[in-house]
């Protein structure tokens, strides 16, 4: 007989299509001070899903060293300024919230954007952002699989108690964020979904295997697990550099950290790398393109991408 954490995982259907591209939206501006304006913002959705956008993104943090936008108002702009593309969080550090909240938020989000929500949940790694929420940084991958519990127990509220949250919003499919073996068995575990970041496609092929084990071991269908992963990407000329330096901006750490993880060059070579990870098992790659104002190398990105992966 499967477990109660097993029995919820399979409860909650593939979700919206993403597509095999996304955007993650440009909440974490680092060339400048200024965080996008509303219309901008709303530009910046709308000509992604022209582009071929299956899913729009945006990146968590609570506290941090530059300015951001909160993730789930940034999604709200993103399904009202579009038809078709999911919305997703990518990912939302659940530790550092109330599970109940969140539950309310996505089924809000899940409301408006009329069942294009994607909730990918993680467990952050910066000491500091927890100390600055005044929450505890140990234990959390704990909190995290009982907020992950705590939401589809919640999205599935009968109505029987008198005070539940209403109404139950259609199926919300949780992603697990993170590279860690444990972010892997999470997923397997708990997760409809599983969006690592920092992997090499050879890394992503051997990780996707083990997860396929985690699930049987687990008694799932490894199948019932969406795959998909981050790519950072600097598309055009001086692209290496340039990356870099947004990407040690955006971290605040030396440049020389990303280099293996920047994907750099001309629209053509940058989306062969993307099809990489496609023919590596990822079912959708969200790309983090490393500049301010993304529209116009996602649109040669996802112009290359259609004809080599048509």
């Amino acid at each position: 007989m499967p477990s109660d954490t097993q029995a919820a995982a399979s409860r909650v259907s593939r979700g919206p299509a993403t597509g095999s591209l996304g955007l993650i939206l440009p909440t974490f501006p680092q060339d400048t001070d200024d965080l996008p304006a509303a219309a901008e913002l709303a530009r910046v959705c709308r000509d992604a899903e022209a582009a071929g956008a299956g899913a729009l993104w945006a990146c968590d943090h609570l506290f941090w060293h530059r300015p951001a936008l909160e993730t789930m108002g940034a999604l709200a702009l993103a399904a009202t300024a579009t038809d078709r593309a999911a919305i997703g969080s990518c990912v939302l550090q659940l530790p550092l919230r109330g599970a109940p909240a969140v539950a309310k938020e996505a089924a809000g989000l899940q409301h408006l954007s009329a069942g294009r929500l994607v909730l990918g949940v993680g467990s952050g790694m910066h000491v500091g952002e927890y100390e600055a929420a005044g929450a505890a940084f140990a234990g959390r991958g704990r909190r995290l699989d009982d907020g992950i519990d705590t939401l589809k127990r919640l999205w599935s509220a009968d109505g029987v108690a008198r005070y539940a949250q209403l109404p139950a919003p259609p199926p919300i499919p949780v992603w697990v964020g993170g590279s860690s073996e444990a972010s892997l068995r999470r997923a397997a575990v708990r997760g409809d979904g599983w969006i690592p970041l920092f992997l090499s496609p050879d890394e992503y092929t051997a990780a996707n295997a083990r997860l396929d084990k985690e699930a049987d071991r687990a008694g799932r269908d490894p199948g019932d697990v969406e795959r998909a992963i981050v790519v950072f990407a600097s598309v055009g000329d001086n692209a290496t550099d340039r990356g870099l330096e947004w990407m040690s901006s955006l971290y605040g750490l030396p440049a020389r950290a990303f280099a293996r993880h920047l994907v750099t060059g001309g629209a053509r070579r940058c989306s062969a790398v993307i099809a990489r990870y496609l023919e590596a098992g990822a079912h959708h790659v969200a790309v983090f393109l490393t500049t301010d104002h993304p529209s116009d190398q996602f649109a040669e990105l996802a112009g290359e991408l259609r004809g080599q992966w048509s």
